[in-house]
């Protein structure tokens, strides 16, 4: 029946056609949302809110960010062992993490743009396109299994944080994240029993096995755990939230930004944080989130930008002073044609993964 199904959307509709009406649905209702939260919001109230959150907190703030950028950079480090180019040291795949990431987070579409950041990143130290696709894949489940076991664990225990986004009962919620916790453990299961290959022909990615892939999960905790405290020091000190509640929320929010596909879930995440925390004053949370943006995504954005303009300026300089190489005669040209077929040839060595297995 599913297959069925399956078969007739990807047929007679098209899954792109999908995920951007359910785009689309979200964005408008989360426009409408802020419209109707927003239209009573005093703009001097509002100024006043966010001269009044201490600097120590911003200080505080700005320093998780800092850690959750920082263990960005690691997701790209493990894709990058996990597919074999032990060769690229981790100043390369911090600089693509950071500036994939911070990129990706405010123009939108991060699979795409967080993709072609990294190949510019990445090709200068001989990783092509079907390796960067790799990375991106790798991350990207490290990512999403991060997001998985806060959420099945933060709801399995605060399941009303969760009521609070979804407007689903809290026993139903806890049966949710019983099910996602249990989702989890059969794949943590799954990959420890033997090395497991996913894809077809020449596209394949051995997944991580069971101990690499906790660390993997562990990445992604310690990264949405540094947001989430971010955020949780620019909210008002009253009334108190815990910062479980705060972080299932967080991610939740977070989620339906990144489903939307909107620059840096603009107006999406803003919209389930101002209706989850519905018991804050909205001028005081309201000025919250203005500085987590600001620290989030405007900052790193535009740090990104420095570092990879920067970066282009400087390599355009030492390829202006390089002198240009001769042109090879007869005899080179096919000494290095061989040369390059013996490197390509089947019987050549394959690299190997982070946990030893050949990709």
């Amino acid at each position: 029946m599913l297959r069925a199904v399956a078969r007739f959307i990807s047929e007679r509709i098209g899954w792109h056609r999908i995920g951007f009406a359910l785009s689309l649905i979200i964005i408008v209702t989360a426009a409408v949302v802020l419209y109707r939260m927003l239209r009573t919001i005093d703009v001097a109230e509002l100024i006043h809110a966010m001269k009044a959150i201490e600097v120590r907190d911003i200080v505080l703030a700005s320093l998780f960010v800092a850690a959750g950028y920082f263990t960005l950079t690691f997701y790209d480090l493990f894709a990058l062992r996990t597919i074999g180019r032990n060769d690229v040291s981790y100043p390369t795949a911090a600089l693509a993490g950071f500036t994939s990431y911070s990129i990706g987070h405010n123009i939108g579409a991060s699979a795409v743009t967080g993709g072609a950041v990294r190949y510019r990143v990445y090709s200068a130290h001989g990783v092509t396109a079907l390796e960067v696709a790799k990375i991106c894949f790798v991350a990207g489940l490290t990512f999403w299994l991060g997001n998985a076991t806060v959420l099945g664990l933060g709801i399995f225990y605060a399941p009303e944080a969760a009521s609070a986004i979804d407007q689903l009962p809290p026993w139903f919620n806890r049966i949710l994240g019983a099910i996602v916790i249990a989702a989890l453990v059969a794949y943590v299961a799954w990959v420890w029993i033997r090395p497991r290959v996913i894809g077809r022909s020449n596209w394949q990615v051995t997944l991580p096995g069971g101990p690499l892939t906790l660390l993997q999960i562990a990445i992604g905790i310690v990264d949405l755990a540094c947001c989430a405290a971010a955020m949780y020091l620019l909210l008002p000190d009253e009334p108190h939230i815990g910062f479980i509640t705060l972080s299932v929320i967080f991610v939740s929010a977070t989620l339906l930004g990144f489903a939307s596909h909107s620059p840096g879930g603009l107006g999406v995440f803003d919209a389930a944080m101002l209706v989850a925390l519905w018991q804050f004053d909205r001028e005081d949370l309201l000025a919250g989130l203005l500085l987590f943006r600001l620290l989030y995504y405007v900052i790193p954005f535009a740090l990104a930008l420095l570092v990879l303009g920067a970066r282009e300026i400087l390599k355009g300089m030492f390829t202006a002073r390089v002198p240009s190489l001769p042109t090879l005669t007869g005899e080179a040209l096919v000494a290095r044609v061989e040369h390059d077929n013996q490197q390509s040839s089947p019987d050549r060595k394959p690299p190997t993964g982070i946990d030893g297995s050949k990709q």
